[in-house]
């Protein structure tokens, strides 16, 4: 049984003791003050997390997946960044999973006691079929939370490369293969992950799946040539990529984006190697998607 008084996110904040006291105004400035402190403590965490975005990588790379497991606001982050990266990357919906404890509609309403489930996570990897090419990426902001610890267990125990994120590192480390553990220090409210902790979870979580869709061939420097135009904003997006790309006229877009069937990768390896659809197709599987390394592969550099 954890000591709970000793963790770092149920510590009283001096700056925040008097907030129910003061001005609104003064209140969100408190709030606000605070919250600046998350992106340091993220900065001091960038080789953990450049290590995470490499593993993960790699995974995707050999066919692998990456779970996260957390329990409430921790669970809920986790399920958010993976139904971003399909629309996002046009990544499979399959390669990032979000568990929480309690089920689904713990992500709507909170199943009390969940947390506290050792075996909780197992059975849900289990129903996944969870295997070694796999990473599965404990978050727990408070460092000790059973559903996600137990979770950890069992994917070292199949073979599973492993994270764990928290904003509370303990003398004794769960035995992962990266920890990443900004220390964000006391909430606002104590004990209220939602607010420093939380932030702090979305914004690494975004890093390792951004990182990792970029190392996999997902972008053309910043812009993002592997989104899945599902919509008018998309597909006029699509076609403003291009013609960035390519110095076509929006015009000229839309047809090259047509004869690739509105596969923007193809089309674009079409246009800058001028090749036809085949064989930007096969240049791209060469290159494993990316389009960068495709062009120049074929122009020889």
């Amino acid at each position: 049984m954890p000591d709970w008084a000793t963790l770092l996110t149920e510590q009283q904040n001096p700056a925040s003791e008097r907030i129910d006291e003061v001005s609104t105004i003064e209140m969100l400035a408190i709030i606000n003050s605070e919250d600046q402190r998350v992106p340091q403590a993220i900065s001091e965490e960038l080789p953990h997390i450049a290590q995470a975005v490499d593993l993960v990588s790699s995974a995707f790379d050999k066919g692998g997946r990456l779970f996260y497991l957390g329990a409430g606001t921790s669970g809920r982050l986790g399920i958010l960044d993976a139904s971003e990266c399909p629309p996002t990357f046009r990544a499979p919906h399959d390669q990032v999973q979000g568990l929480i404890a309690g089920g689904q509609s713990a992500v709507f309403r909170a199943v009390e006691g969940a947390e506290d489930d050792l075996e909780g996570a197992v059975g849900q990897l289990q129903k996944q079929r969870l295997s070694a090419l796999d990473i599965v990426m404990g978050i727990a902001a408070s460092g000790v939370t059973p559903y996600v610890l137990g979770g950890l267990d069992h994917a070292r125990s199949v073979g599973c490369s492993t994270i764990f994120f928290t904003c509370s590192p303990q003398k004794t480390p769960p035995p992962v293969d990266i920890q990443i553990a900004p220390q964000v220090g006391p909430e606002v409210l104590t004990g209220s992950t939602r607010m420093k902790a939380g932030t702090a979870t979305k914004l690494v979580l975004n890093m390792i799946t951004t990182g990792a869709m970029i190392r996999c061939g997902k972008t053309y420097g910043n812009l993002m040539v592997d989104l899945r135009p599902s919509n008018k904003k998309l597909i006029d997006r699509s076609q403003r990529i291009f013609s960035t790309l390519t110095g076509t006229t929006e015009e000229e877009a839309k047809q090259v984006l047509s004869q690739a069937a509105g596969d923007l990768k193809v089309a674009l390896v079409m246009s800058l190697c001028d090749a036809p659809p085949d064989l930007a197709k096969e240049l791209l599987a060469t290159h494993a998607g990316s389009v960068k390394r495709a062009v120049l592969g074929y122009s020889g550099v």
